[in-house]
């Protein structure tokens, strides 16, 4: 059956992405996108924090940044900054740019480790724009230098949530998507195919469609309720399953620092999330080690500032939907499963899904082709990503509480232990076809949380004995570059100030 009315249920930053993103879909062709959302229920908005995959997404819709990182209060990002997680007091960067340069196919770790037996005492962080940026709180944007023998800088956003919602509704509506307000009441089901047909609203007026996006939250009203399309559970990995955020002022007016903080306590962690007029704050927990109380105590004494909110506690289940297209419905965000923000990739899972989804839609109709691909590939993407979460839990060298001693001890995926007993052999790390997370960031995480290299590639070997020259000057160029930098709060400040 041809595709002439898409349904979106639900609005938040999932509900919007998808309207916006559909929404160029519908030049030149007869095609109806609907965005169904109540303003009586809330949306979870604390995903707040992004990872550079989510600037291309902007781009690719053509939005101005500045104009966006004006409305949403955004400022920029250059990694996440994890304190507390190998042991108590250490502290390391996870950047979104790469460690050096593979010099011969090597990958640059391989041979800074190499260097280091040697006597080198450089740290790893020097070899790094975005670290040594974040460090010193500058920031710059490679069209600023422009420069071929400079290394170009990885950036994502710190946005509110919220207003990037609003901000995607005034595109997506320009586009024609139609808005309607109401609260989903009941699902039909075409008797013989099981296809959903129409939503009821609580004032009675159907809403009949030919496909539908599932964006109602952790309920999934479409994907679950009618569809019983089913759960798999990863608490048993990924243990912590409640949150408590509370925005707050900084009062001491210093500027965002351009990076994510994520600091271990000891039943969890707890994010901060720099904006241009305030902070973002949540502590992730485990309710079986800590009670709300002591979660909303323990946030309220790491806070920057004045809250500027209540705080908002949430529940949540660790894992994804057996489907994530099911019949004529995909699932996207907190209606397709969850995975805990520490390394900023929900909003990245409503990218993806987006794209995936425009990719293999085709308004002639749902084939099970379309459907299998989807489910296939999505999967995968959710597994990478938990192991990669798994990791920074698994790794702790903490013994100070029973949390700890649970995640440090639990079996883990064969996946990621591989993974990791490659690296403690030579270094090696192998990014499999489209996988997320890059050599860098997987070697960020190990070695800033305890797990050494034990061996060298001889291959690296080799490249630290002849090409020591050119290591020196990866250095050189990244001091010189950001000795030069403004500061971040400065470049924010000249190039997308928000609205006092």
């Amino acid at each position: 059956m041809a595709i002439e009315h898409i349904v979106i249920v639900g609005g938040g930053t999932a509900g919007w992405m998808a309207a916006a993103a559909l929404s160029r879909i519908r030049e030149g062709r007869n095609l109806k996108i609907t965005l169904l959302e109540s303003e009586q229920i809330g949306t979870v908005g604390v995903g707040e924090a992004t990872i550079p995959p989510f600037v291309e997404f902007n781009q690719a819709l053509e939005i101005d940044e500045r104009e966006m990182l004006s409305a949403t209060q955004g400022t920029f990002k250059l990694g996440i900054q994890f304190s507390n997680w190998g042991q108590v007091g250490e502290s390391y960067i996870h950047p979104f740019g790469n460690y050096g340069y593979d010099i011969g196919g090597i990958n640059f770790h391989q041979v800074w480790h190499a260097m280091r037996q040697r006597g080198d005492k450089r740290p790893i962080q020097a070899f790094n724009l975005e670290t040594m940026a974040a460090y010193f709180g500058r920031f710059s944007r490679t069209q600023d230098y422009n420069r071929d023998d400079l290394p170009p800088m990885n950036y994502a956003y710190h946005i509110d949530a919220s207003r990037y919602a609003g901000f995607l509704r005034q595109y997506a509506e320009k586009y024609g998507v139609v808005r309607q307000e109401g609260r989903v009441d009941d699902v039909a089901l075409h008797p013989e195919t099981g296809f959903v047909t129409c939503v009821t609203l609580q004032s009675g007026e159907k809403i009949e469609g030919d496909f539908f996006v599932d964006c109602s939250g952790f309920r999934g009203l479409l994907i679950e309720q009618a569809l019983e399309t089913g759960y798999e559970e990863w608490t048993h990995l990924l243990p912590c399953d409640r949150a408590v955020a509370l925005p707050c002022n900084r009062d001491d007016g210093s500027p965002p620092p351009p990076f994510t903080k994520a600091t271990a306590h000891s039943a969890g962690w707890q994010w901060q999330v720099p904006l241009q007029h305030r902070n973002g704050n949540g502590h992730v927990y485990c309710s079986e080690f800590m009670s709300d109380d002591e979660a909303h105590d323990i946030l309220v004494k790491n806070l920057a500032g004045k809250p500027t909110a209540e705080p908002n506690f949430l529940r949540f289940v660790t894992g994804r939907r057996k489907k994530f297209w099911n019949k004529n419905v995909v699932a996207l965000g907190l209606a397709s499963g969850f995975m805990e923000p520490l390394e900023s990739t929900s909003i990245h899972l409503i990218n993806t899904g987006v794209n995936k989804l425009i990719a293999l839609l085709s308004l002639d109709g749902v084939n099970e082709a379309q459907i299998s691909t989807y489910n296939r590939l999505t999967r995968k993407e959710y597994e990478r990503i938990r192991d990669f979460l798994v990791l920074h839990y698994n790794a702790t060298r903490r013994t100070d509480s029973p949390f700890w001693d649970y995640v440090r001890t639990m079996d883990v995926p064969e996946t990621l232990t591989e993974k990791v007993e490659i690296f403690k052999a030579n270094g090696q790390v192998f990014r499999e076809e489209d996988e997320l997370f890059t050599t860098t960031s997987w070697a960020a995480v190990m070695m800033g949380q305890g797990i050494a290299m034990e061996g060298n590639s001889p291959m690296a070997d080799d490249v630290a004995t002849h090409m020591a020259g050119e290591v020196d000057e990866m250095e050189k160029s990244i001091r010189w570059l950001v000795e030069r930098m403004p500061g971040h709060g400065q470049y924010l400040q000249k190039y997308s100030p928000a609205p006092a």
